[in-house]
């Protein structure tokens, strides 16, 4: 389960995505995950499917890989659909008791099942194609204007960066302190709800030991090379719009015009 954890990761490869800009990236997310709310018929939701097909395309991940990241919003993802299901009044299809399955419920909850795959698989592809570093600059670059109200843009993004590179590491960790208390005798399947979640303490204990030994390890490693915050701080490569990028920005209009179009047409 705790392998199955894609956000946050970087997957290394050449493709027309790993080449855009990060604020490009950046930027598309939050119009995607906008769209994705706009989407209220059978009609846009086919555009964001091609939509997104195409960027999984773009990004030369394979596509198993990003499904593994499902895998943990799957308790959420049946929870959601339930209750879009079974609430909804309108024209009853099944009855049973308490429980009804009506013609609007089973097309609310298929709307909601479709958005949050999609977007657990849109916000994927922008770590999967972003490295930390390009990430942290790009966030820097494209939330700018805000350092005229005295927002502090550098550090949000260093933390928000920092966080995201810490996933990763966190699940490896976990997962070795599972296996090594398991070797000790350790069970984490077996029991109820409450004797399930005793078995979790000897691996919390280790684990919130270990974060917090590895953020005053970066701490000192921040502090040894004399970093204060982001005034005055240049960079090696920095980040320029090329072509790519204003094609890019260009799909995304018209993706978010035709999610509009067909949310007022049907």
């Amino acid at each position: 389960m705790l392998k199955d954890v894609t956000l946050g990761q970087y997957y290394p490869v050449d493709s027309a995505l790993h080449r855009l800009d990060p604020r490009t990236k950046l930027a598309g997310t939050m119009v995607y995950i906008v769209a994705l709310f706009l989407c209220n018929n059978w009609q846009s939701y086919a555009l964001a499917t091609v939509f997104l097909a195409l960027c999984i395309g773009l990004s030369c991940v394979p596509l198993s890989y990003m499904l593994r990241g499902l895998k943990g919003i799957l308790f959420i993802l049946l929870i959601s659909v339930s209750f879009n299901l079974f609430l909804t009044d309108g024209k009853v299809l099944w009855h049973w008791g308490v429980f009804k399955i009506t013609e609007e419920g089973l097309i609310l909850a298929g709307f909601m099942a479709l958005r949050l795959i999609y977007l657990v698989v849109g916000s994927t592809i922008m770590t999967l194609t972003t490295t930390p570093n390009a990430l942290t600059q790009g966030m820097e670059k494209g939330l700018g204007f805000l350092k005229v109200v005295r927002v502090p843009v550098h550090e949000i993004a260093m933390m928000m960066s920092i966080a995201l590179r810490f996933i990763p590491i966190l699940m490896e960790e976990t997962d070795k302190i599972m296996k090594a208390q398991m070797a000790r005798g350790a069970d984490f399947e077996s029991g109820n709800l409450i004797q399930k979640a005793r078995a979790m303490v000897p691996l919390l204990v280790p684990l919130f030991v270990s974060a917090f030994r590895r953020a005053t390890d970066l701490a000192m490693a921040m502090e040894a090379r004399c970093y204060h915050g982001g005034e005055g701080r240049t960079q090696m490569k920095p980040l320029r719009y090329q072509s790519r990028d204003r094609i890019a920005y260009a799909a995304l209009f018209l993706f978010l015009a035709g999610i509009i179009v067909l949310r007022i047409l049907f």
